[in-house]
């Protein structure tokens, strides 16, 4: 077991290592200058390459680099360009928001894709199987920044019932949830229908039928619960996946988290505040991923085993 964290955690390093090396590169590359944008097109030459230098943007891309990481290993995300604030700062405040967003979106595709896909099971080839199906192909269909507007114009302008924007109280949340839970609903239907199908045909179902079990009891009680690894699996790495999907949920809501931060960061060219956010966003998927490795081995002590040997 310690080899195989062990090997989890040193891969979860050096992807964390490539994915901040590679947005660093890459806003570097980009064009725009955040310079342009503090100071505006009328700005003098001189005026320009003073705040240019005061900031370190006239250092070799190489040596900025490794400025960034110096700090990383501080645990300092450096100064906002544009706010003059500290990162860290920043994202204790905009993280809450996001971490909310993704929970309710993952309790939503919970609570509508575990009933789905085991009624899809149970009741295979039918028109409900059939129903659900389509469902979760309409949901893995449709994106956010169509679903989330769609929503609003039904939910808030025409029928008034919940607000179009903002972080007010519980209601603000329900649309959100609503967009981003709809697409995990449907990946996370099929998965618990096709995990349950192919328990349902073991022997030991066939044994729990035979000693008179009721239907609900063998299907919740005995195959659910071994249908559930290659589902806990597909949860991990979506609730990694809901974070990314935050952005667009988050922009099209004004929903105040990391994703409306990391957006407004780009259009103002502001790179720490950028490389901080995606930064952050690729921590929780890998951390997400790699914990989610580890849930898994523990549960099935075959895969430990594969990797040991």
């Amino acid at each position: 077991m310690l080899h195989f964290l062990a090997s989890r955690l040193l891969s979860a390093l050096l992807v964390i290592f490539g994915v901040s090396t590679v947005v660093f590169l890459l806003i570097h590359i980009v064009p725009g200058d955040p310079v342009e944008v503090m100071l505006g097109e009328a700005s003098q030459a001189a005026d320009r390459e003073a705040l240019r230098h005061a900031l370190g943007l006239d250092l070799p891309l190489w040596t900025q680099l490794m400025n960034y990481y110096g700090h990383l290993l501080q645990f300092d995300l450096g100064t906002s360009l544009q706010s003059k604030r500290p990162i860290g700062d920043m994202m204790l405040e905009a993280l809450p928001a996001t971490a909310q967003l993704a929970l309710a979106g993952m309790v939503v595709a919970m609570l509508v894709a575990f009933p789905l896909g085991i009624l899809a099971a149970v009741r295979k080839d039918t028109p409900l199987d059939s129903g659900a199906m389509a469902f979760s192909m309409l949901g893995i269909s449709i994106p956010h920044f169509w679903m989330g507007p769609l929503l609003i114009l039904f939910f808030s302008l025409w029928l008034g019932w919940l607000p179009v924007s903002g972080r007010d109280d519980w209601a603000s949340l329900v649309l959100p949830a609503l967009t981003l839970g709809t697409g995990l609903a449907a990946i996370l239907s099929r998965m618990v229908r096709a995990s349950l199908l192919e328990v349902l045909g073991e022997d030991f179902v066939r044994t729990a039928r035979a000693k008179g079990l009721s239907e609900s009891r063998v299907v919740l009680r005995h195959a659910l619960r071994n249908a559930l690894l290659p589902v806990i699996t597909v949860l991990g790495l979506q609730l990694g996946t809901l974070l990314g999907g935050a952005v667009i949920t988050e922009i099209v809501f004004s929903w105040p988290g990391v994703g409306q931060m990391t957006i407004d960061a780009i259009n103002r060219r502001d790179y720490p505040v950028v490389q901080a956010c995606v930064l952050l966003i690729s921590l929780s998927y890998v951390g997400i991923n790699t914990l989610t490795d580890l849930v898994y081995a523990w549960l099935d002590p075959r895969i430990r085993l594969a990797e040991d040997s």
